[in-house]
């Protein structure tokens, strides 16, 4: 039986969605963000040299047609990406989200066949962020008396800000985004791993009532003297998507699905049998594994988050660069382990332009790459459609919106 490997590639957007005029970074409207094309361009003048050096290149992702997804989708410039001239290998679209939001739950949820039936509750950009009765949800759950934060914050500005007081009185730092999210910043020994995982879990349930899409652990360590940095042991604790997916279609026809980094957080392991986690680079060698060892008629499904979490939202244009070759160079080592009738298909989830204001997700329209099924454009998608694709792949029933592409 056919297998499917299913790779998101946290905020790879490619241009603006049509509706990308509503949504906003501060007072700036995303119509005109483009992740890809606004960092290729900075490669081409010279303006990612950290730790790089030179144009954008990503000659595998190329081949597979993104260059020419990203020309479909905006009209905004971008340098060759190293393919050159010749027609793209794989099949090649872009993708366009019906559901409201510019968020990791949304984005995932309609790839995997569901449009999120509701509208996210977003907390307001303004100290004090949260409504007290949340506030004294939370200090309730943590034994506490206050809170730190309570506002829209950078991860790693708020842990910076308030780490010291935090560690000396033993508040949790709490703070949101753009996104529909309340995380909740703790430090691993003063505070305990083991307690923040528990506080996450406690509220969550009165934040999902909300409408509040994931609660966030974030982890840190250090202190005031030396910095504070997070670790790995982030969690997601995600409302669990109201009706099947993908996952669940696959599982319910006897076959096994494989998920790899955050999806288990995201789909709250909603028909999925096995987990890998760690950092990019391991979550790499997971795939790879996986291309080696799935079973016949296997759905891996994998998330590589760095991009977003370590790049996109600290503006960070270099490091976004350098992130995207090292992920070229690793699919084209993958791809030639890829067996007769197997799809690898390559997407995204939102935008994250590191060349934009703010700091903040942007609303954009996302490649969809196919290795294979042949050559030749796919032309424009919905999210949906993707996972209609796979279970049409894998000869399973699609209970979604989508139409596949097959």
């Amino acid at each position: 039986m056919a297998r499917a490997f299913l790779v998101v590639m946290d905020s790879v957007g490619i241009g603006g969605a049509p509706d990308a005029g509503q949504y906003f970074n501060g007072d700036l409207p995303d119509l005109g963000a483009n992740t890809l094309a606004h960092i290729a361009q900075a490669c081409a003048g010279g303006l990612a040299e950290e730790g790089r050096s030179g144009p954008l290149r990503l000659p595998t992702l190329d081949a597979l047609g993104l260059g020419a997804a990203v020309a479909q989708a905006s009209a905004v410039p971008c340098p060759d990406l190293g393919a050159g001239k010749r027609a793209p290998m794989g099949r090649w679209g872009a993708a366009v989200e019906q559901s409201r939001g510019k968020d990791t739950p949304s984005g995932h949820w309609e790839l995997a066949g569901l449009p999120v039936p509701w509208d996210w509750c977003y907390f307001p950009d303004k100290t004090p962020a949260f409504p007290d009765d949340l506030v004294a949800h939370v200090c309730n759950a943590a034994g506490t008396d206050a809170i730190l934060g309570n506002c829209h914050a950078s991860g790693t500005a708020i842990i910076a800000e308030h780490g010291a007081a935090h560690m000396k009185s033993g508040q949790p730092i709490c703070y949101t985004s753009a996104d529909s999210v309340f995380q909740i910043a703790a430090h691993e020994e003063t505070f305990g791993l083991e307690r923040l995982l528990a506080l996450c879990e406690a509220v969550a349930p009165y934040l999902h009532a909300m409408k509040v899409g994931r609660v966030i652990a974030r982890p840190f360590v250090g202190d005031a003297e030396s910095g504070f940095s997070r670790t790995t042991n982030r969690r997601d604790y995600a409302i669990t998507p109201p009706a099947p997916i993908l996952t669940n279609w696959v599982q319910d026809a006897g076959r096994t699905v494989h998920g790899i980094g955050k999806i288990g957080d995201i789909f709250s392991m909603q028909g999925i049998d096995t987990l890998a986690k760690g950092d990019d680079a391991t979550l790499m060698t997971h795939l790879q594994d996986a291309v080696e060892q799935a079973e016949e008629g296997s759905l891996t499904f994998a998330n590589f988050v760095e991009f977003d979490s370590l790049y996109g939202h600290r503006r960070d244009i270099s490091g976004y660069a350098r992130a995207l070759e090292w992920f070229d160079a690793e699919i084209a080592t993958l791809l030639p382990k890829l067996r007769e009738g197997d799809l690898l298909v390559l997407t995204a989830d939102h935008g994250n332009d590191p060349s934009w204001p703010g700091t903040d997700h942007t609303r954009e329209q996302v490649p969809v790459l196919m290795a294979g099924r042949g050559s030749g454009p796919l032309g424009r998608l919905g999210f949906v459609d993707v996972a209609a694709t796979v279970a049409a792949h894998l000869e399973v029933p699609s209970a979604g919106p989508g139409r596949s592409v097959l």
